[in-house]
């Protein structure tokens, strides 16, 4: 079964019907089906709550959030593995901090990162990438 990890940016252009929003849709349709397991780190979901937030309201976020714990996404809590591994991609380059968090997940499930944020480019080395 392939692992995949979602960044906030995949799940926004799902959420938005963005470029990349198909793609998204058919990952989570193999997550149902089993197929697939979806990850995503919750430094992440932080990331789509406080934007939806920002431009709706705390409680149409709220909403995408009770939606997206029922999609087959695991949720990943942080702990000092993860931290660490994170600080370590951000010490070593300009990437943001919330982002390293999505990369250093994938890097340590061995796993593939799907998003369309150029910011990772400079981690293809170091992590699977799967572009929208």
């Amino acid at each position: 079964m392939a692992t995949k990890v979602l960044d906030s940016y995949a799940l926004m252009a799902f959420f938005e019907d963005e470029s990349g929003a198909d793609f998204v849709r058919g990952l989570l349709q193999k997550a149902m089906e089993s197929d697939t397991n979806l990850m995503m780190s919750v430094v992440n979901l932080g990331e789509i709550w406080y934007s939806i937030a920002r431009s709706n309201s705390p409680e149409i976020a709220d909403q995408y959030i009770h939606e997206i714990k029922g999609m087959g996404i695991e949720i990943v809590e942080v702990d000092w593995t993860l931290t660490r591994q994170a600080a370590a991609f951000k010490s070593g380059g300009n990437i943001s901090y919330a982002d390293c968090f999505a990369a250093a997940l994938a890097k340590l499930k061995k796993a593939e990162l799907v998003t369309g944020d150029k910011e990772f480019k400079q981690l293809e080395g170091e992590i699977k990438i799967s572009w929208m």
